[in-house]
């Protein structure tokens, strides 16, 4: 082996060495398909697009840590944009708790009752050994009321990416039962009480 060569071997192996990585886990929001609801809604329902922080707002899951600090895991990514994963994961679970089906951006009849659902996420916060945590300020409109409303909602998660993915699911569960209550309200034409 030439001088030449045995100085460039080591050089070749530490840059092969350096390109390979760990592969890329993405992960959902969306919850696994539930059995169909048993009643019918006399309504749809239309989720409009969840805005996020910009914080959060990455291909990344982005980890909180401290007061003040907070990690990209580049290695650990979401399925879809941060946005769309909330949007369709709660679509899912209010079309399942209310027994309806969501309509977003598609034509329906001029006499389908469409009660409208908005969703502003404030904080999007991931800790892994500590808590998911999900505060959004929330609107659901009908033809004859709507409400404005703000919820919190923090869930343990555990010391894995799937727990932590797992727990903002829960999240997003509890967020879907209190917009449930105010979208079966304001679908009757009533008022509801923000929860």
């Amino acid at each position: 082996m030439t001088k030449t060569l045995r100085f460039v071997a080591p050089f070749a192996l530490l840059a092969v060495a350096a390109c390979s990585s760990a592969p890329t886990r993405f992960h959902t929001l969306v919850p696994p398909a539930a059995a169909p609801a048993t009643t019918s809604a006399p309504f749809v329902i239309d989720v409009q697009a969840v805005n996020v922080p910009p914080q959060v707002d990455q291909p990344a899951l982005v980890l909180r840590h401290g007061a003040n600090g907070v990690s990209v895991m580049d290695g650990e990514r979401w399925a879809s944009p941060l946005g769309d994963e909330i949007r369709t994961a709660l679509a899912a679970d209010l079309s399942q708790r209310l027994g309806t089906h969501d309509v977003h951006g598609l034509a329906v009849g001029k006499d389908t009752a469409v009660v409208r659902v908005q969703v502003d996420v404030r904080r999007f916060d991931s800790e892994l050994g500590g808590n998911a945590t999900l505060e959004a300020a929330w609107s659901v409109r009908g033809t004859r009321a709507a409400a404005d409303c703000a919820s919190r909602f923090s869930q343990p998660a555990g010391s894995d990416y799937d727990s932590l993915v797992s727990a903002h699911q829960r999240a997003i569960g509890d967020l879907a039962d209190g917009i449930a209550g105010a979208v079966r309200s304001v679908a009757a034409g009533q008022v509801p009480a923000c929860r």
